[in-house]
C-alpha cells in the first residue's frame, strides 16, 4: 500500500480534537472549517490507497462507513454552527453516537496504520 501515514495521523488528530471541541461547546471558528475540508481530503487519499492495494475491499468499506457516520455531525457543525448542531442533536443518545462514529474510525485508522506496518 502507498504511504499514507500522514494523512492517517492527521485525521486522526482532526476527528479526536474536532469531538472535544464541538462536546466543550466552542464556537465555529474558521480554523475548524479548513481542518474539516483538510481532513476530507486525507480520507479521499486513504480510499484510494486502499483502492489501489488492490486487496484491502474490506477495510475501504469499513473506513468509508466509518468516516461517513462521523460526517453528519462533523458536517452539521461545519456548515450551520454550533447552535444548529446541539438543535439537531439533541439527545444524550445522539452525543453517544458521534462519539461511537469517532471512536469506530480511530479504530479504523489504526487497522490501516497496522496495514502499512506490516507491508
Amino acid at each position: 500500500m502507498i504511504d499514507v501515514k500522514n494523512s492517517l495521523d492527521k485525521l486522526q488528530w482532526t476527528a479526536e480534537h474536532h469531538y472535544l471541541h464541538i462536546i466543550a461547546k466552542h464556537d465555529f471558528m474558521r480554523a475548524w472549517a479548513v481542518q474539516f475540508e483538510l481532513a476530507y481530503t486525507d480520507f479521499r487519499t486513504i480510499q484510494l490507497a486502499l483502492q489501489l492495494s488492490g486487496k484491502q475491499h474490506e477495510t475501504l468499506v469499513k473506513f468509508t462507513d466509518a468516516y461517513d457516520r462521523l460526517y453528519v455531525f462533523e458536517y452539521e457543525f461545519a456548515a450551520n454552527g454550533l447552535d444548529a448542531f446541539y438543535s439537531k442533536f439533541t439527545t444524550r443518545d445522539d452525543l453517544n453516537n458521534y462519539e461511537k462514529a469517532k471512536n469506530e474510525l480511530l479504530y479504523q485508522i489504526l487497522v490501516i496504520k497496522e496495514l502499512g506496518a506490516n507491508d
